[in-house]
């Protein structure tokens, strides 16, 4: 049985609470927050659960195993390495940290001790994207082309970071999930209508080596929400809007095909295919439950998790640089 505590109750935590308590091989014995009031109401939930305002406590409790934080970013790189150090395994909300060095850090720290250490890239657990990258791998789409992200709302606005961090991870690392190619580049530009220097929208483009491209929008202020991913391939193309309740994966069997051959102006047309369109059925599970069953599993038989912590650094190595990429009025900022 694996003792876990959650640090960070507010607006996460508790989906994160709820799922790993949910899980047989494990069992959630403290909750941490500096909310009074929100240890309160969960205490009255879980009522077999302990709960502290001191994060010192879950730090030095000998029998905790390990550690889910949940806190605002700020504070991930100090918690989580105070948790590896104490010898706990640590899962730790995306993004992982603040910068690529405090990554690397957490990273070497983990490696060091032989612990697991896990990143909340939720959407890689889910069945429709795990579908998408079957049907990549499969050739079934054929060489992607590009691909589109919008996730869009009106809020909820943060005060430490922009909406490209707060956002566009869940995007980044479904992106270098299902893509193949190797990333090369970054641009970004956003703007600040808000909150002084802390951009509200932004528009981020991933460029791969082969020529693919990826295009993140992300955005806290507007006034639908939006969460769909187009990926468009030489053979077919795929709309995943994870809003839909049911058909949350469509395919299309559309393509635009340039003649082989032609010998005069006249001759030469754009051939457009356009075929049927078709929804496949998905089981769906709870992205976090698995995700939380992800970590448990890593712990007890030592293997790296899908969204380790070599992922959650490749995602802050592109945000790093997509505001580096900001600053230079969206500038091109290539990626080691």
């Amino acid at each position: 049985m694996i003792n876990v505590a959650m640090v960070g109750c507010g607006y996460w935590g508790p989906n994160l609470i709820r799922n790993f308590i949910s899980l047989a091989d494990c069992r959630v014995k403290k909750l941490c927050d500096v909310d009074p009031q929100r240890l309160s109401h969960l205490k009255s939930l879980y009522p077999a659960v302990e709960t502290t305002e001191d994060f010192s406590e879950i730090i030095n409790d000998s029998d905790i195993d390990a550690v889910v934080i949940a806190t605002p970013v700020r504070f991930h790189f100090k918690m989580a390495k105070a948790a590896l150090k104490s010898g706990k395994h640590t899962f730790v909300e995306k993004p992982m940290a603040s910068s690529v060095a405090e990554c690397t850090k957490l990273v070497e720290i983990a490696e060091d001790k032989k612990l697991t250490l896990m990143v909340g890239h939720t959407f890689i657990y889910s069945a429709p994207v795990r579908r998408i990258k079957e049907l990549i791998e499969s050739g079934d789409l054929g060489k992607v082309q590009y691909i589109s992200c919008q996730r869009l709302n009106l809020g909820l606005f943060q005060k430490d970071i922009n909406v490209a961090w707060d956002l566009a991870p869940h995007d980044i690392s479904i992106i270098l999930y299902i893509m193949t190619q190797q990333l090369v580049s970054v641009n970004c530009q956003g703007k600040a209508h808000v909150n002084d220097n802390i951009e509200d929208v932004t528009n981020m483009t991933l460029n791969f080596e082969d020529g693919g491209m990826a295009i993140i929008q992300s955005s806290w202020l507007d006034p639908n929400k939006v969460r769909k991913i187009t990926v468009v391939g030489d053979k077919k193309m795929l709309v995943y809007d994870d809003l839909e309740p049911t058909e949350k994966i469509k395919i299309y069997d559309k393509r635009v095909e340039i003649p082989p051959h032609y010998d005069t102006f006249a001759e030469f047309q754009y051939a457009y295919h356009y075929g049927d369109m078709h929804a496949p059925y998905i089981n769906m599970v709870e992205p976090l439950k698995v995700e939380s069953q992800e970590f448990l599993d890593s712990i007890k038989n030592g293997t790296r998790p899908l969204s380790s912590g070599h992922d959650g650094l490749k995602v802050v190595e592109v945000l790093e640089a997509s505001s580096r990429s900001l600053k230079q009025n969206g500038g091109e900022v290539k990626i080691s």
